[in-house]
């Protein structure tokens, strides 16, 4: 047996290759899908599945795996989603009552956003993140609200992990992603003028701690059309910070 083994470790990684395999667009997978996602054997991955399976980690109610019912509760444990979610949950649902938009709670993760909560506007929009997925923090609205209010190193982590441009409207140079953040504290929001998806625009801005340091950010998203920055923004804006004191009292 080898040092991994015993102590665990390799049944972890294992578990977590397994995991990693599922996102928004792979939410249920054949063991075929697994193997070819985890990057493991096909033994191994179905031997690790069944334990997961046992254990509530995932689950297969046909010929296909999906995350199971457990993990979510455990997930629900987590402060981000306890503490600042529940927090913050008020009144994203107030703005989205208001701008009859798609509203979304989302905090730094790496060189990413990991959208906490997401609450949809009467125009289905599919092609957005639910929450628990990830949008890169360069080219969001969310991401860059956040950045604004980081520091050097945690931007430059950010611009150092890559701009690949995702629409011909993504901003791929250092400088002018700089330069957008540098006028979010002015304007009290950032902007993603269909960076991500032509014909979606996203204002957002940010939610800070009880110490002043930035914590996540709410957006507003929709058809470039209706989410204008000069009538959103200020709304995004006084929602957040609404947010961070309610955030700042819980803590």
């Amino acid at each position: 047996m080898s040092p991994a083994e015993r102590d665990g470790t390799g049944g972890l990684d294992r578990a977590a290759a397994i995991l990693g395999a599922f996102d928004a667009g792979h939410r249920e997978l054949t063991l075929a899908g697994l193997v070819e996602r985890s990057g493991l054997p096909r033994s191994t991955v179905h031997r690790t599945a069944d334990k997961m399976i046992r254990l509530g980690w995932l689950d297969k109610p046909r010929d296909r795996y999906r995350v199971g019912n457990r993990l979510f509760e455990i997930s629900s444990l987590a402060p981000i989603r306890h503490e600042l979610r529940e927090s913050v949950l008020p009144f994203l649902q107030d703005l989205h009552h208001a701008t009859h938009a798609t509203v979304q709670l989302g905090v730094l993760d790496g060189a990413k956003i990991l959208v906490v909560e997401r609450i949809s506007g009467h125009r289905p929009m599919p092609m957005l993140e639910q929450a628990g997925g990830v949008v890169p923090a360069y080219c969001s609205g969310l991401g860059r609200a956040i950045l604004a209010y980081s520091d050097p190193a945690t931007v430059q982590k950010v611009l150092a992990a890559g701009l690949p441009a995702r629409t011909p409207r993504t901003l791929t140079n250092p400088v002018a992603v700089l330069r957008e953040l540098t006028a979010v504290p002015d304007q009290g929001w950032a902007v993603d003028r269909e960076e991500g998806v032509i014909g979606v625009s996203c204002v957002a801005a940010p939610v800070f701690g009880p110490l002043g340091e930035v914590v996540a950010a709410m957006s507003v998203t929709g058809p470039s059309k209706l989410v204008r920055a000069d009538r959103i923004g200020p709304a995004v804006r006084l929602a957040a910070a609404a947010a961070s004191r309610a955030y700042a009292k819980s803590r």
